[in-house]
């Protein structure tokens, strides 16, 4: 009898079905238990592997995608990477518009799967006609039998994470999660998840979080676009100078600011306190989970699941980088660390 060989077709089956973790070392003075819902075991090592193969599929199902036709996007790089990623095995080209913010390594990595990237500066008004926004929108118009995502206002962002990372936590936590956790930027993540959730039990506390500079926490509270509330700020793949339509601001019951230190030195504690090589968007969540717990959101029997959305490896130039970490002035006297030196053997 002929023995099959157990294999996956290609790496986008590997796509979904993430682990849940439990979070010890970093959250053990808080009440509650915590729990990473950690995306970067996604093949393309970030939680936007699900849209961009949603989207993808159902562009395909429509008929508005073809063999050879071009995939045009704006991103912050782990988008990027996806699209790039499933581009390479479904036989599309692939053009990004990234943000001048995102790191090298990041851009390193769109180009290493082949795709064309055009960076933009980052700190330019959303209208401006060199943002990412307008240039990938150009892009689209100029390049015949194109397909522009336009994750920022595609329903379909916020239906990839309803119809998958929603219904992973709750079979993960057997329908015992009492709070979901996670960023904001396009709020596909967190909208989708949240709906899907709070359609199983209403009472789930849903937490966002945002940047400081961004408009996203302001627009939540008020519903009123704040233009002062605009400046930059390092983290990426966090906040918007914009508000998107895939973000379900009904969803959300509560934002907190967190800033770009106090995040990157978070992410650097995850690594080395639990072993998970994460990034800075998942910092911005540790961040905002001891925030969270100052203001008393957790008891004893709170069941938190934070969505660790990335993977250290898109920072080594920058969260991971102590030249960098010093250059931001971001090993302070609150935030000293011993770097581990080099020992070289001649």
């Amino acid at each position: 009898m002929k023995e099959e060989i157990n294999a996956y077709n290609n790496v986008l089956e590997l796509i979904g079905n993430t682990p849940l973790i439990r979070l010890n070392k970093v959250t053990e003075k808080l009440e509650g238990n915590f729990y990473a819902k950690v995306e970067a075991f996604n093949p393309g090592h970030s939680s936007k592997d699900r849209i961009a193969l949603y989207i993808i599929e159902e562009a395909e199902k429509k008929g508005i995608l073809s063999p050879g036709d071009t995939i045009i996007e704006t991103t912050s790089g782990n988008t990027g990477f996806s699209l790039a990623m499933v581009s390479i095995i479904k036989g599309y080209s692939c053009i990004l518009a990234v943000s001048s913010k995102s790191s090298k390594d990041k851009i390193d990595m769109l180009r290493s799967l082949g795709a064309k990237v055009y960076v933009c500066p980052a700190h330019v008004s959303a209208d401006d006609e060199r943002s990412y926004y307008n240039v990938a929108k150009r892009l689209h118009e100029e390049t015949k039998g194109s397909v522009y995502i336009n994750q920022y206002f595609n329903q379909l962002n916020i239906d990839a994470h309803y119809k998958s990372t929603g219904p992973e936590i709750w079979k993960q936590t057997n329908g015992k999660i009492t709070h979901l956790i996670a960023c904001s930027g396009t709020g596909g993540t967190i909208s989708g998840t949240a709906k899907f959730l709070k359609e199983q039990n209403p009472n789930i506390r849903v937490l966002g979080v945002d940047a400081f500079g961004s408009v996203l926490k302001k627009y939540h509270e008020t519903r009123e676009f704040d233009n002062d509330e605009i400046y930059p700020y390092r983290i990426e793949g966090l906040g918007k100078n914009l508000i998107p339509s895939a973000t379900d601001f009904d969803m959300i019951d509560k934002f907190m600011k967190v800033t770009d230190e106090e995040s990157a030195h978070s992410a650097r504690e995850i690594t080395r306190k639990e072993g998970l090589f994460v990034g800075y968007t998942s910092g911005a969540v540790l961040q905002a989970i001891k925030q969270y717990a100052e203001e008393g959101e957790f008891d004893e029997n709170s069941n938190v699941i934070a969505i660790f959305p990335d993977h250290g490896s898109r920072y080594m130039s920058k969260v991971f980088s102590d030249d960098w970490m010093n250059e931001q002035g971001f090993f302070d006297s609150v935030n000293e660390e011993e770097a581990q030196k080099i020992e070289l053997i001649k």
